[in-house]
């Protein structure tokens, strides 16, 4: 029997019509494997896929290159296969039996004579994994190698392999191929991360969320840094600004640590499609109060969304990182705090995603913690967020905001040492749907917008923007009016109550009106309750 042939690729014509396809390529084996595992299989798929696409379509310029050079085939053949053609290019090798060609036309072991016996198309798959690993360092230990396992069923396998055959991805041919692609994986992960539900937030923080801090941050330069990275969402949105703003992306550098392998895995594939160099992310996953892979890194951005309250953690009473207080064992908050802190560079400055409780807590040491913190003047700003944005818990979260220099300089043209900006925002957003809310675009500039013109930044400046405290929403506190409240950082203590709308109608006319009003009622409410007595008397 002759090799099936290929399909041939085309691009969906849509970003809904792509997403809706590799959707349903998931859905092909929801049923025999549960969330977490068919996640690894899917995103694996999507990353092969991508990998193959972009080094075929670089493979055939550098042909085309060579021979508007006057090459003939054999000399193109002798330099076509060149690794550092396609590293120089941003674009990982893919060897013969691992690019998506070859696993379409032998994915349901057709033709399979010349390998010296048939395999299964999890076992073709498992292979190139292994292949495009060994011909790509960076790639090391990161591709998953689950797909040749008896819960993952191989005939809808094969299907898949067809189902994202008749999607294109890659950047060579699109200059917007690998943001395309770059979106539908994030997508996957906020889909996946609905899926699992709890477990979804170790590896995924809502992009609004993560958007406010970089916004805020505005990271277009030096070292960028994540203690728990996840899967790497606040480097893909880095790198997404630094796009919109025209900005350089080789002048940032990002590091991070993750304790979950298969977590990091993502992490590393998740970089890699958005092309952005991910060996900061150290060779493998790893406990940070363990072992901080960077300890002798200081960072220019942190950025963070570490997980809440949790309390077993590694905790050593003499850590160095401790400069404002011992840790309670039951509760790292405070821990993922210092840590951070003693990150930061000279100028530095960092967005940190945490639960509620720790902008007031007393308990284990955590207030003086704290006050130590406050009085040493890191804080920048705080901002309370609205509630249901993080599907996988319903403990409301807030965003701490620090710095290391709050004087005027190249960040700010504004003073504000000894001052913290208060923002309440718990009232910004839209419902999603009725257990998701969501920060639009809007909101996220209203928060960002007014950070920067608090400092007096640049951004603002172009804006016209200037900064004034409104009732309800921000407030900018002097750091003795924050030790006279116990060093508590609740927005909402801070900024007031908002001012009433003024409707132009005089109090006393308003006055006698809303009482005409009420009394109307009252005479309407005994009018209905003498109609309703009368009909009941007639029924007894």
């Amino acid at each position: 029997m002759p090799p099936r042939t290929t399909k041939e690729s085309s691009a969906p014509s849509t970003m809904k019509e792509l997403k809706d396809t590799l959707w349903k390529a998931a859905d092909k084996l929801r049923g025999s494997m549960d969330a977490s595992q068919y996640k690894d299989v899917i995103l694996g798929l999507v990353f092969l896929k991508y990998v193959s696409d972009a080094y075929a379509e670089r493979r055939a310029s550098i042909h085309d290159e060579l021979a508007a050079a006057g090459m003939d085939e054999d000399q193109i053949s002798q330099l076509i296969n060149d690794p550092e053609e396609y590293h120089g290019y941003g674009v990982f090798v893919v060897p013969p039996t691992a690019r998506w060609d070859y696993l379409a036309e032998h994915g349901k072991g057709l033709a399979a004579a010349e390998r010296g016996g048939p395999k299964t198309v999890g076992q073709l798959v498992d292979d190139a994994m292994d292949l495009v690993m060994g011909a790509n360092a960076s790639l090391a230990g990161t591709l998953p190698r689950i797909f040749n396992r008896d819960n993952v069923d191989q005939r809808r396998l094969g299907e898949l392999l067809d189902l994202f055959n008749s999607a294109r991805f890659s950047r060579q041919g699109d200059a917007r191929a690998r943001d395309l692609l770059g979106e539908v994986y994030e997508y996957f992960l906020e889909k996946f991360a609905r899926a699992e539900g709890k477990r979804g937030g170790e590896f995924y923080t809502p992009a609004s969320v993560v958007k406010v801090l970089v916004s805020v941050l505005e990271p277009t330069h030096g070292r960028v840094y994540d203690p728990c990275c996840g899967s790497g969402g606040m480097f893909v949105q880095t790198e997404r600004f630094i796009d919109e703003h025209d900005g350089d992306p080789t002048d940032v550098h990002v590091y991070g640590q993750e304790l979950n392998e298969r977590t990091w895995k993502m992490a590393k594939m998740n970089l890699a499609i958005h092309g952005i160099d991910n060996k900061g992310l150290h060779t493998r996953w790893g406990d940070t109060f363990t072992r901080d892979y960077h300890a002798d890194v200081q960072m220019d951005f942190v950025m963070a969304n570490p997980p809440f309250n949790i309390k077993d953690w590694h905790r050593i009473e003499k850590d160095p990182r401790w400069v404002y207080g011992v840790p309670p064992a039951g509760n790292a908050n405070y821990a993922w705090i210092q840590h951070i802190l003693a990150k930061l560079a000279p100028g530095g400055r960092a967005g940190v995603v945490m639960a509620n409780g720790s902008m007031s807590t007393n308990s284990g040491g955590e207030g003086e913690i704290r006050a130590r913190i406050v009085e040493a003047d890191l804080v920048a700003c705080m901002v309370a967020l609205p509630t249901q944005l993080f599907r996988s818990t319903g403990i409301p979260v807030c965003l701490w905001f620090f710095a290391k220099d709050k004087t005027a300089d190249g960040q700010g043209s504004t003073d504000r040492t000894g001052q913290v900006l208060f923002i309440d925002a718990r009232e910004l957003g839209f419902m999603v749907d009725r257990a998701e809310r969501s920060l639009a675009p809007e909101d996220i500039a209203r928060i960002a917008d007014t950070y920067h013109a608090w400092r007096g930044k640049p951004s603002a400046v172009e804006k016209g923007l200037s900064y004034a405290d409104v009732p309800g929403f921000c407030a900018s506190v002097p750091l003795a009016d924050i030790k006279a409240a116990d060093y508590a950082l609740t927005p909402g203590r801070y900024v007031g109550a908002p001012d009433a709308e003024d409707d132009g109608e005089p109090i006393d006319d308003k006055i006698q009106r809303l009482t005409k009003e009420l009394l109307h009622q009252f005479d309407e409410s005994a009018r209905l309750e003498g109609a309703v007595r009368r009909a009941l008397s007639r029924l007894t």
